[in-house]
């Protein structure tokens, strides 16, 4: 009989450990589904603007036709974007669009007649839209991650959740924070 109280408790520590990393895991796979889900968002808005900006262009286009450098270097950051693999690969797209939109809108500003077309008044109100929703999306992107990494890097999890295939993930940040100090301008 007392053999069963050794026994008895090296089974409640079993039982204790395999719950705490059952636990773990369930939770680990939560957050990394969500930061999945929060990176789903931030592409599928991406996606919402880069699809706004042919017709931003054609519409720009047709008072300012002579601006053709403008228009290829959104088209170029529009297309950036569009194959942007990771956060890494997005924020630097991020910044080139940033700086492609606010040089469209600064020619925009040159021509009265574009700035009362209904055309370019709801596109301009689209991109508003766009650009606020890949803010928040990029804001619950960023917490997700925060979460995940602090989560691996805590003691005990650290020495063993990258063995159950977690690793960190790269936050959605901007390498040029001037390039989005403010959003591009688009009041006329």
């Amino acid at each position: 009989m007392e053999w069963l109280i050794p026994v008895l408790i090296v089974v409640a520590l079993v039982v204790i450990i395999g719950i705490y990393l059952w636990a773990t895991y369930n939770s680990l796979v939560t957050l990394n589904v969500r930061v999945d889900e929060a990176w789903s968002d931030i592409t599928v808005q991406l996606k919402r603007r880069a699809d706004l900006i042919p017709n931003l262009i054609e519409t720009v286009k047709g008072y300012a036709a002579h601006e053709k450098a403008v228009f290829e270097n959104v088209t170029r950051a529009r297309a950036e974007t569009l194959q942007a693999q990771g956060p890494a690969d997005a924020s630097a797209a991020e910044n080139h669009m940033q700086q492609a939109l606010k040089s469209i809108f600064a020619v925009a500003e040159a021509y009265p007649q574009l700035q009362a077309s209904q055309n370019f008044l709801q596109l301009q109100a689209e991109i508003v839209d766009t650009e606020d929703k890949i803010q928040a999306s990029r804001r619950f992107y960023n917490g997700g991650v925060r979460e995940l990494n602090t989560k691996i890097k805590v003691f005990p999890n650290t020495l063993f959740v990258r063995g159950l295939g977690f690793h960190e993930r790269d936050f959605f940040e901007v390498t040029e924070a001037a390039a989005i100090a403010e959003p591009p301008r688009v009041q006329f």
